[in-house]
């Protein structure tokens, strides 16, 4: 990572962390941008498209940032050929590790709105990707509303303790995530 990759990478883990009550705009975000990966990306590469996240989970309070898991069929392609098409299209684009000890990285792009604010993260992965697991963390949300309350209470919490570091508010988040997983595999 170069310099300037450092200092971007320094900027946005400092980005404010706002949870907001849920929008039920969230999934009609999701879709749109769904449509418009469709459209602009090409179809040999990318495969299924799903909402992960809070966003994704009704009445769940939330950053206002849709979470979007791409899968793609190589993430050599991502590089050589949708980060050009993305960047072009105003995107940031990073290669991000995933979490754990020595984590797999992935293709990782912001989008914001016009007024700089983070509208969508797209996490493109490929198939056997650990991040496909976070589906399983979307779903016992949706169908369990009582650990959804309590992620949500977390989220409030920690947006406070850390309301300008992503990084520490994202280690700490994940303790939740990582027993609830240990439970749902029991």
């Amino acid at each position: 990572m170069d310099n300037d990759q450092k200092k971007r990478v320094e900027e946005l883990v400092k980005e404010k962390i706002e949870i907001v009550s849920y929008d039920s705009k969230w999934p009609e975000m999701f879709e749109a941008e769904a449509d418009f990966l469709r459209s602009k990306l090409p179809s040999s590469i990318i495969k299924r498209i799903e909402h992960f996240g809070s966003t994704a989970v009704p009445s769940l309070s939330a950053k206002p940032i849709i979470d979007m898991l791409v899968e793609v069929k190589s993430l050599k392609k991502v590089k050589k050929i949708i980060v050009p098409i993305l960047q072009e299209e105003g995107y940031e684009y990073f290669w991000r590790p995933s979490i754990g000890e020595n984590p797999p990285f992935y293709a990782w792009f912001i989008k914001r709105n016009e007024r700089g604010e983070r509208t969508h993260h797209i996490h493109m992965v490929e198939k056997d990707s650990e991040l496909w697991n976070r589906l399983d963390f979307r779903d016992h949300l949706i169908k369990n509303p009582a650990d959804a309350e309590k992620y949500a209470i977390l989220k409030q919490h920690l947006s406070k303790k850390y309301p300008d570091d992503r990084v520490e508010y994202t280690k700490a988040k994940s303790e939740f995530i990582e027993q609830l997983a240990k439970k749902l595999n029991e």
